[in-house]
């Protein structure tokens, strides 16, 4: 006559958390200060390089005037800002804060 085993499947082992370390995380900003303070430096970053690019009236509507248009300011030295302010944005968003990693150890 054959007996039926049945195996149990382990349980995984459930952390106790207190309440009080959830709520400091919930409450706990996003971003620190400095993080703040480099993302608003690459947004005027950006917002320089689309002013440099934007166009300029032109005195005749009717004559085209390549120097105005294809200038160096507009073709080379703007673009170069606009990717250079998105640059520093992903390094706002990716940089950790001093203050909030110590914050996030201790809790």
């Amino acid at each position: 006559m054959a007996t039926a085993t049945s195996k149990a499947t382990p349980q995984p082992i459930k952390k106790a958390v207190s309440p009080k370390s959830v709520s400091t995380r919930q409450n706990a900003p996003l971003f620190g200060k400095e993080n703040y303070r480099w993302m608003l430096i690459g947004i005027v970053i950006m917002a320089l390089g689309l002013f440099l690019m934007a166009g300029g009236k032109s005195k005749d509507p009717n004559v085209f005037d390549p120097k105005e248009v294809y200038s160096f300011t507009r073709i080379t030295i703007a673009p170069i800002l606009i990717l250079g302010g998105l640059a520093l944005e992903i390094f706002a968003i990716f940089r950790k804060d001093k203050g909030n990693s110590a914050e996030v150890k201790n809790g």
